[in-house]
């Protein structure tokens, strides 16, 4: 050690949904803190994650309304003579990635001056531990500086899997495209090949149809989003058909090689293999979204004594200890569920058990454990319509509980009188039930603002409320959420 290290109470290393908060949180207790992070302030949700991706997909929506408008009786100019019977539109890529660019700065900012006026000391560098309360900085200017923490917080989070398909090496590196790299596009690509079809994959998808790619996804498994009931997934793929996008189930790429040596239009063909046997595509640009690994191989962890799996991932009890005792893994580096608000849950529950009083005086302190979220976490993937799911899918029901009479109520969008109105009808309910106690132990809506639909059914889920108790209930008219009266007639 070349400088004497200095002295915190807390160190969080990752300025992610759960370090961010957390350091402004500790330092607001008078906790002496310091939030280290190689990159930027707000972790992957804020910078490359949740907010630009969901910034693009609505300039994406914008466009696919737009060459909808004569659905609805709005023309554009030059648009009546259109064969198709959709509007002309021209897509600025550049005033796109700007707008993505000018919201992630506003959500950024608002982060680094929340710490900022918390205390909190921010040092931007990258982190490796010595031992289990001393952290070595290498500072992005130039440097190094050593710091010791009575606790210690991990919230490092993950990023996209490097390619290892064979021959991609050889492609230009500006078509060879991660869920980060693919947000900087200043240009529509021609025919955009997407290896992986689960969440990431999905999103990307319809994002760049819609701003008028030709769209291909190759996906290993034998449906779409694997985790999602083979019914949710079918209507999705269905969904994407109609929308012009090419899905290539059960299958798997093989190799790839350069199908240019101009360098203004680069391209390559992509072997695939299918149950049919191997095809080639051509295409302009490759996105590789078929897994994520987490950011724990610089940390030296053996340092510290902590542990991980296989995967690389860091091991947690359920108040989010790691074997080493005060060193603590939040969000995304402990393993899935990948999600932003289990970040922010995980934030909660540190916050609660280590800083906030008793909720009675003179009582034991209840801790709070990630058990309390199982079998209930909420997600929303950002397709249109938008697939949101909270609780057990049925399949996941039928396992945990084969001892129950498990009943499953699905209902059409076709059906809602709101999704009608609006011209945006695709999509499905479907709902798992205890048929014993009509308890909800899960719900899917694929339809026009699931997400929003799905959080009703959550409140009612975390509230006791059973599938009879939505049935009864007086929804407003005309509702997305009076849906909830019709569905369970489908109950089986």
């Amino acid at each position: 050690m070349t400088s004497t290290p200095e002295a915190y109470d807390a160190i969080i290393i990752g300025s992610g949904q759960a370090g961010t908060p957390l350091a402004a949180a500790f330092a607001k207790a008078v906790q002496k803190t310091v939030l280290i992070d190689p990159a930027h302030i707000g972790g992957c949700c804020v910078n490359e994650g949740c907010t630009p991706t969901k910034t693009l997909i609505a300039s994406a929506r914008a466009a696919y309304l737009t060459r909808r408008g004569q659905d609805y009786g709005i023309h554009t100019n030059n648009s009546s003579a259109t064969k198709d019977g959709k509007n002309e539109i021209v897509v600025d890529m550049l005033r796109v990635r700007e707008r993505k660019r000018e919201i992630v700065e506003s959500f950024r900012g608002g982060n680094e001056k929340r710490v900022a006026d918390a205390g909190v000391t921010v040092l931007m560098g990258s982190a490796e531990f010595v031992d289990r309360k001393t952290v070595k900085v290498l500072l992005n200017g130039g440097g190094e500086k050593f710091v010791t923490g009575e606790k210690i917080f991990i919230n490092v989070g993950e990023r996209p899997a490097p390619p290892t398909l064979e021959g991609v090496e050889s492609l230009d590196p500006r078509i060879v495209l991660d869920s980060t790299s693919i947000q900087e596009l200043d240009v529509v690509p021609d025919h955009l090949v997407i290896i992986g079809g689960g969440y990431v994959g999905v999103e990307f998808a319809q994002y760049m149809s819609r701003l008028g790619a030709r769209v291909s996804i190759v996906q290993r498994g034998k449906q779409l989003l694997p985790r999602e009931d083979e019914d949710i997934a079918k209507v999705l793929q269905d969904i994407f058909t109609e929308d012009g996008i090419t899905t290539h189930l059960s299958s798997s790429a093989v190799s790839i090689v350069p199908s240019s040596s101009s360098p203004s239009s680069p391209g390559f063909i992509l072997k695939i293999k299918t149950s049919h046997g191997e095809q080639e595509i051509s295409g302009s640009h490759i996105l590789f979204a078929s897994g994520r690994i987490p950011n724990t191989s610089t940390l030296n962890l053996q340092a510290a004594g902590i542990t991980t799996n296989e995967k690389g991932y860091i091991p947690v009890n359920a108040y989010l200890e790691t074997n080493t005792s005060n060193i603590y893994a939040l969000g995304d580096v402990k393993g899935p569920p990948a999600f932003t608000h289990i970040s922010y849950d995980d934030f909660r529950i540190i916050r609660s058990n280590l800083l906030l009083p008793p909720s009675s005086p003179g009582k034991p302190k209840q801790l709070l454990t990630t058990t309390a979220r199982q079998n209930r976490i909420p997600y929303v993937v950002y397709t249109d319509p938008q697939l949101a799911h909270i609780g057990l899918h049925e399949s996941e029901a039928r396992a945990l509980f084969p001892e129950k009479e498990i009943k499953v109520a699905r209902m059409q969008m076709s059906w809602v009188a709101r999704a009608l109105e609006t011209d945006e009808s695709r999509g499905m309910m479907k709902a798992v039930v205890d048929a014993e106690s009509e308890q909800i132990l899960g719900f899917t809506c694929l339809g026009m603002e699931g997400g929003e639909v799905m959080a009703v059914v959550q409140m009612a889920m975390l509230g006791g409320v059973g599938w009879r108790g939505l049935e009864e209930a007086v929804w407003a008219h005309p509702s997305l959420a009076e849906s909830l009266n019709n569905l369970w007639g489908s109950l089986a």
